[in-house]
């Protein structure tokens, strides 16, 4: 069984754009908003996933992914309930761990959000300078939730 393992924070600044970083934009919607089985369509620059996630427990949840043809996720897309998310994904390595520097666009534009993806909970890491506040178990950082009540409307 696949499992995530993951802590979200703010970010504060612009200290993470520092080179090297590797982007991709990514445009998200949701099949399922269910917190017990939340359903993700993914275009991932030129790639494209189905997402099923399981209920959150702490920062670990059940995860399987899957590659599918980007034509096949076009068109799921467009099964999905409005709006789609859109953001950046950032790649930033510090102490030898990405953090993935989520910079959202469209309605929750303005939010920049930073995951870590652990072995365990309890697993330290090197906090950068410019992580903020924990966000972790606050569900209106959650995508599918900024889906329906977008940053730029609270």
């Amino acid at each position: 069984m696949g499992i995530e393992i993951e802590r979200k924070f703010l970010v504060a600044g612009d200290g993470w754009r520092q080179p090297p970083e590797r982007q991709t934009r990514y445009c998200q919607g949701y099949l399922s908003r269910d917190p017990a089985r939340t359903v993700r369509v993914r275009l991932a620059g030129d790639h494209a996933f189905l997402t099923i996630k399981g209920a959150t427990t702490g920062a670990t949840r059940a995860e399987f992914e899957y590659e599918i043809p980007t034509a096949d996720a076009q068109a799921l897309l467009a099964l999905c309930d409005d709006p789609v998310v859109e953001k950046i994904r950032h790649l930033c390595v510090v102490d030898g761990m990405t953090w993935e520097v989520d910079e959202f666009l469209g309605t929750n534009a303005g939010l920049v959000v930073a995951e870590i993806e652990l072995q365990a909970e309890d697993q330290p890491f090197t906090r950068p300078a410019w992580l903020g506040a924990e966000v972790t178990g606050d569900a209106r950082y959650v995508n599918a939730n900024l889906a329906v009540r977008p940053f730029t409307r609270w």
